[in-house]
């Protein structure tokens, strides 16, 4: 917060980050700035990062603020991380899971293999601050994913069909969901599930915080965000597309 517009300037123009939206907070240029848990830090030294990539940077000051937000960026870019991290500080401000709570953190991904690498990088960061993760997609058991989600998990990351059949036979609820993070939206839509993110997004509470992730920008994506966020934060890194 001590930092001159002018060095936010550079540093932004220096990653191509544009921002978009009312008080964007200032990036953190490396991770103690973050101020994220120790169990966190440890993590991430464990990992050999030197420094947040661009979306991480402006991401978390973004997402810690409670504020929703728009990550426009390419795969790779860090994106996991920029929502997950948050994710866990603020299900550690949450009240402790009940019997029969569902997931406070619900990640939506378009496929197995998505929701796959997200539990995979959550997982590191769960084990470490004692938090329990898990993955729910179609083409696999049910078995396993019932007991999962009836033993209580914090985070959920899950495939919109498989997660509204859980929801409809009751084995799972978003009572308690107060962070929802829409990941590959544009991927989402173009796999045809608009209706189902909707129906979805219907059952978690409107006081909640909203992260929507793309590669891309068109208006079906930039209509999306204005039916699910609130007076969000737009981050750019790269290219604007005309």
């Amino acid at each position: 917060s001590m930092r001159t517009a002018q060095e936010v300037e550079t540093y932004r123009r220096s990653k191509e980050i544009t921002v978009r939206g009312h008080n964007c907070p200032k990036p953190v240029l490396n991770f103690y700035e973050a101020n994220f848990p120790a169990n966190v830090m440890d993590v991430i030294a464990r990992q050999n990062f030197t420094e947040p990539t661009a979306i991480q940077a402006q991401g978390w000051p973004v997402a810690l603020s409670g504020l929703d937000m728009v990550g426009v960026a390419q795969t790779g870019s860090g994106k996991t991380l920029s929502y997950l991290l948050p994710a866990i500080v603020h299900i550690n401000h949450q009240p402790f899971l009940e019997r029969g709570d569902g997931p406070i953190c619900l990640v939506l991904a378009p496929t197995r293999e998505l929701a796959q690498q997200v539990q995979q990088v959550a997982a590191e960061y769960c084990r470490a601050c004692r938090l329990k993760s898990t993955c729910i997609y179609g083409g696999a058991p049910k078995g396993p994913q019932i007991r999962d989600l009836e033993r209580g998990v914090e985070i959920c990351i899950a495939t919109p069909g498989r997660l509204i059949d859980f929801l409809e036979c009751g084995k799972t609820n978003l009572r308690r969901t107060t962070y929802l993070v829409l990941d590959e939206a544009d991927r989402m839509l173009d796999m045809g599930f608009e209706p189902q993110i909707r129906k979805i997004v219907d059952q978690i509470r409107p006081d909640r915080q909203t992260l929507m992730w793309s590669a891309t920008w068109p208006k079906e994506v930039r209509q999306l965000a204005e039916d699910f966020l609130k007076d969000y934060i737009h981050i750019n890194i790269g290219a604007l597309e005309l």
